[in-house]
């Protein structure tokens, strides 16, 4: 009985499976913290942009729409 008790916790102390799983979280969070921190720094200048091509957009077809004297 002692054996194999011995024999499992040796079997259990060679076992890597949740070292690897542990790992692959670590770097999954870290892949998640980058990608907030470049949509975070780049986020303002993302809205800026895209509101700056709405308003183009809005008088470039405002200017189409209104018929010329």
């Amino acid at each position: 009985m002692i054996r194999q008790l011995w024999a499992k916790k040796e079997a259990f102390m060679r076992c890597n499976k949740g070292a690897t799983a542990i790992e692959y979280g670590l770097i999954a969070a870290g892949i998640a913290v980058a990608i907030s921190v470049v949509v975070f720094t780049v986020g303002t200048d993302l809205v800026a942009l895209f509101s700056g091509i709405g308003t183009k957009l809005t008088s470039a077809t405002a200017s189409m729409t209104t018929p010329a004297a």
